[in-house]
């Protein structure tokens, strides 16, 4: 199944509006192209994600008209699929165990010839009996290695994404599966997004750097690589991302502000390049209905280029 697009959040706090507008225009843009659209929860983290957080994210999308078109996929529920493709990339000799700490890595980063981002190769080619050394070093404190990718060497790989034009990214070992036995964003993203046939790619402009490898692992797996969209991020008043941290951004917090659920979609829709504004025809429809009505005069055109600055709405 191909001609899908999709929003996957992590479940680690409370969406704010950056978040939210984030799906819609992720929803808007399938929509315009013909799509499906669905939705992934990336609770793959089990150190910070929470269920009631997936749970809250899916409760207020479904408040603002925002549903997936199939079953909610839960990458906590795959690990299966993940272990099957490290397999496969096993067979292709493109894993190697990893057992530097933090500090190793940023030390060597810090070197004259390091590159910051970049892992720098320290246990990529270290001989049997070193790497069996290490191993047992790390048994003693209770951890294990940690598993990369190994990648061809001083080799960029670009793609194209339909806001910012060319992406362009060195290649580099990533961290296919951590120390601590959590699978990495790289790895299951581009698996998923392969099994749901995900073909469009709309997210905010800070993961823009993560499209070319993802891109190259795509590919290594057989698959085309989708569509890539990002957008740009909504800041605060002071020109910053906007944070979970920051007052009056999220849901509930606007609610409190005396905000309906229709205001607050519509608020979203305006940064979106939406022209029409709230008034009584929209009393009696339903924020889907609301949705579908923006589709009918809005288009891709129309998208921002620049940051939007979100002001927190008051009462007067």
């Amino acid at each position: 199944m191909t001609n899908t697009g999709r929003f996957a959040p992590s479940p680690t706090g409370d969406f704010h509006l950056g978040n939210l507008r984030t799906a819609i225009l992720a929803w808007a843009w399938a929509r315009t192209t013909g799509r499906r659209f669905v939705l992934r929860i990336e609770d793959i983290d089990t150190g910070r994600s929470r269920p009631q957080y997936a749970a809250a994210a899916i409760e207020d999308l479904a408040a603002l008209g925002i549903v997936s078109d199939g079953t909610i996929l839960y990458q906590s529920q795959r690990h299966g699929c993940y272990e099957a493709a490290l397999e496969r990339l096993v067979q292709k000799d493109l894993v190697y165990e990893c057992y530097c700490s933090r500090a190793d890595i940023a030390q060597a980063a810090s070197a004259p010839h390091g590159k910051p981002g970049i892992y720098p190769g320290l246990c990529r080619d270290l001989d049997e009996a070193t790497r069996q050394r290490r191993r047992e070093e790390l048994q003693e404190t209770g951890r294990q290695p940690a598993l990369r990718l190994r990648a061809p060497e001083n080799t960029e790989f670009t793609v194209r994404d339909g806001i910012l034009g060319s992406l362009t990214g060195m290649l580099h070992d990533f961290v296919l599966r951590r120390s601590d036995g959590d699978w990495a964003y790289q790895l299951v993203v581009v698996v998923d997004d392969l099994e749901q046939g995900i073909d469009q790619v709309v997210r905010g402009a800070d993961l823009a750097s993560s499209a070319p490898v993802q891109a190259w692992l795509t590919e290594v797996f057989g698959g085309q690589a989708p569509q890539y969209f990002h957008v740009p991020l909504v800041m605060n008043s002071h020109g910053q991302r906007l944070a979970k941290r920051d007052k009056s951004v999220t849901r509930a917090e606007l609610h409190a502000l005396g905000w309906s659920d229709t205001e607050i979609l519509f608020q979203i829709l305006k940064s979106l390049g939406w022209e029409e504004d709230l008034d009584t025809t929209h009393a009696t429809a339903s924020n889907r209905e609301i949705l579908y009505r923006a589709l009918q005069s809005w288009s891709l055109e129309k998208l921002p280029r620049e940051p939007v600055i979100f002001r927190p709405p008051t009462r007067g």
